[in-house]
């Protein structure tokens, strides 16, 4: 079912490497024409063009494109009580891990009388986007909103596409599963728009009937491609978290893992997309014969077959051969994964020299699923190779930095001739001059 590259007795550079690997064509430079006419529109006609918006991709008009405080508590209310109980418990351990995340003020004295002090402030409002297109994922409200609330942040927004097949009071609105997930994290505004346009009405703002939506200083929240060009076509107006791409795992395997658990784990991530990837690594041409059978069996008996032999059989997914554990960690590290499990012996001495992933999950009883809802980790990752210098979601992606610069005139002085010299050297003398000026010619 799923393509071989077999990379035995081959040494190859970190260029090579990766254009060996299978990874999914997302080509989100070609969606910006696509997107920019979208952004446009919304920033010169704003609801008007958010409410046709709505019509034509999610083949619904909403009643408001706020979604109203009474029907955010109705979804909570009519939510199932064992997926409420699953989704505080994921809220619960997402605090705990996110609160241990927060940054503390630093002051150095550099020397007497001069001292800098970082200073870590929340960004003041962001815009948390939830996809839901062929799933629905209250997770990203949570992953989205808990390490935002720990950071700080005092104002907060959602958007997520209106669902079309809704009925009574969520007729127009987002799956009330969505919002119930807001409502638990007392999230109240909340809108119903989705793609591209909900990137647009964050960075830009607007104004309907019964709501004024406010401009974000930051955007973050996985979605598809358009989501991800409009991300980058409005990058500098707005942060962004990352332009995400369809979703990865990679597995590291040697002879001990167990075929079934490989497996499974594999079409988990196979069911999010069609282009989603989930590629095996390993030194053993035993494991990958029991890995295709179990998977062929499994395939078939899973809900969502199609979308997943798709996605297994597809230029981005494949199981790569190598010689050792050593050319594995070669290739893991070149392919840098959203998700990679390591399943060998002694998993955790392995995962320790894993240089490049999202996320990392140790050992045959850490899954992805498990990161995915419940492990107090954040789910919201880099993909397509970004993990090589971007990090998931934190807290520290709502923060920034701020130096506060302190020097008495002393300190000032001693260093004086220092700032002088180099602004010469710079050919900047008033920037020199700026500092001779406080002493005039005491200095």
């Amino acid at each position: 079912m799923m393509s071989t590259i077999d990379l035995r007795g081959r040494v190859l550079s970190m260029r090579e490497l990766r254009q060996a690997l299978p990874r999914a064509e997302f080509d989100v430079e070609a969606a910006l024409e696509t997107v920019r006419p979208i952004t446009e529109a919304v920033r010169h006609r704003g609801a008007e063009a958010l409410y046709e918006l709505g019509e034509r991709f999610d083949g619904v008009r909403p009643p408001s494109l706020r979604v109203p405080a009474e029907v955010l508590t109705e979804a909570l209310d009519a939510l199932d009580p064992a997926v409420r109980a699953a989704l505080e418990e994921s809220i619960r351990r997402a605090r705990v891990v996110h609160a241990d995340q927060r940054r503390t003020d630093t002051t150095t004295q550099v020397v007497p009388g001069g001292e800098v002090t970082e200073r870590w402030v929340p960004v003041d409002r962001v815009g948390l986007y939830v996809p839901g297109g062929l799933a629905v994922y209250p997770s990203s409200v949570v992953m989205n909103v808990v390490p935002a609330q720990a950071a700080g942040v005092g104002s907060l927004a959602v958007a997520s596409p209106p669902q079309r097949d809704n009925t009574g009071a969520f007729a127009g609105y987002p799956h009330p599963t969505i919002l119930a997930a807001c409502a638990l994290l007392g999230v109240d505004e909340v809108y119903a728009v989705g793609g591209a346009q909900a990137v647009a009405a964050f960075a830009y703002g607007f104004e309907d009937a019964d709501a004024t939506c406010e401009p974000v200083s930051l955007v973050t929240g996985p979605g598809n491609i358009y989501v991800a060009a409009a991300k980058r076509l409005l990058k500098g107006l707005i942060g962004i978290d990352a332009e995400a791409g369809p979703t990865e795992i990679a597995i590291l395997a040697d002879e001990s893992a167990d075929a079934e658990h490989v497996a499974a784990d594999l079409i988990s991530q196979a069911e999010h997309d069609p282009l989603a990837a989930s590629v095996l690594v390993t030194d053993s041409p035993e494991l990958v014969e029991r890995v295709a059978t179990a998977l062929e069996r499994r395939v078939g008996q899973t809900k969502h077959t199609e979308r997943v032999r798709t996605a297994l059989t597809g230029q981005q997914s494949g199981t790569v051969l190598v010689d050792d554990l050593d050319a594995g960690l070669a290739v893991v590290n070149a392919y840098a994964a959203e998700h990679l499990e390591i399943q060998t012996r002694g998993a955790a001495a392995v995962a320790a020299r894993v240089r490049n992933a999202g996320a990392v999950f140790v050992g045959p009883w850490a899954p992805v699923s498990l990161g995915d809802y419940a492990a107090g980790s954040n789910h919201v990752l880099p993909t397509g190779g970004c993990a090589t210098h971007s990090s998931g979601l934190s807290v520290q992606s709502f923060l920034r930095g701020i130096h506060v610069v302190t020097y008495d005139e002393a300190a000032l002085r001693e260093v004086a001739s220092h700032v002088v010299t180099l602004a010469q050297a710079e050919d900047l003398p008033a920037h020199g001059e700026a500092v001779t000026a406080r002493f005039g010619d005491a200095l």
